[in-house]
């Protein structure tokens, strides 16, 4: 089934408008969780992403929009899933309102997610300290991996 969802996010309403952001996110936005299936390799998810990439360059040329768009997708950590979106931004604007970094190496996110043993659980890094009150200042968050697609011009 995962498979199917990637491949039908390219024929879902799509809009680009840059002066209302919200509304890009909310229409474009898809989360893909995992589903009772035989999960799929990764190669095969990273074929989905990217043969919807190609679908949505492709539905944007007829589109009276001309400007920036990217594709991008990132593994959610505690939800355990993997997201996809499409926003009428350049790599490096993103909606994001922690630290990303864009690559073009979708292999990674996706096999992260694809063994992730402990659904919902996010792992800490060895030697990482946990504060233990709530609110705690001083921690560093790290920086989250996106592979980007420009679709757009």
């Amino acid at each position: 089934m995962l498979l199917t969802w990637i491949a039908e996010v390219a024929d879902e309403p799509l809009v680009l408008e840059p002066d209302r952001p919200p509304e890009e996110w909310e229409t474009n936005t898809w989360w893909l969780g995992p589903d009772d299936g035989p999960a799929p390799s990764v190669a095969e998810v990273v074929a989905a992403f990217r043969g919807t990439a190609d679908g949505i360059r492709r539905r944007i040329v007829d589109m009276p929009y001309d400007g920036p768009a990217t594709f991008y997708v990132w593994r959610d950590e505690q939800a355990r899933q993997l997201h996809c979106s499409t926003g009428s931004v350049g790599p490096e604007q993103l909606p994001f309102g922690g630290p990303y970094y864009p690559t073009e190496e979708l292999e990674p996110i996706v096999e992260s997610y694809l063994t992730d043993q402990y659904p919902g659980l996010v792992r800490r890094e060895e030697g990482e300290e946990v504060d233990d009150e709530a609110g705690g200042s001083g921690a560093e968050v790290r920086r989250f991996p996106v592979w980007v697609a420009r679709v757009g011009a």
